[in-house]
């Protein structure tokens, strides 16, 4: 079986701010999430995770949807070259509404 080539994970400062924004309740599963859905695999569309067209919120290129009801937005960049993915920012989607940092994003 070929070994999948691993991504280092890094959060912007700016992400965790917005993580703490979120009730404590949901942050492991925010960080198990991440740390599942975007090691091997993080520029490989699926279900739950999108390219995004620009302008994005803090110009990322990717999306990630998790968490119950897929309420939960993570925002992140992959630089394939150095196999790195930067989470800028996580969100709260409340049905049309997306808050980051306690902030309404269109």
């Amino acid at each position: 079986m070929a070994k999948r080539t691993q991504f280092t994970l890094s959060l912007a400062p700016e992400a965790v701010e917005h993580l703490d924004r979120i009730e404590s309740k949901h942050h492991g599963l925010l960080r198990r999430t991440i740390r599942e859905q975007l090691t091997h695999t993080p520029a490989v569309e699926t279900r739950n995770r999108k390219p995004l067209e620009q302008p994005a919120p803090f110009e990322a290129s990717w999306e990630l949807r998790c968490g119950p009801g897929n309420r939960f937005r993570v925002f992140y960049e992959v630089d394939s070259a150095s196999k790195t993915v930067r989470v800028l920012a996580i969100g709260v989607k409340d049905r049309n509404r997306l808050l980051i940092g306690g902030e309404e994003y269109p």
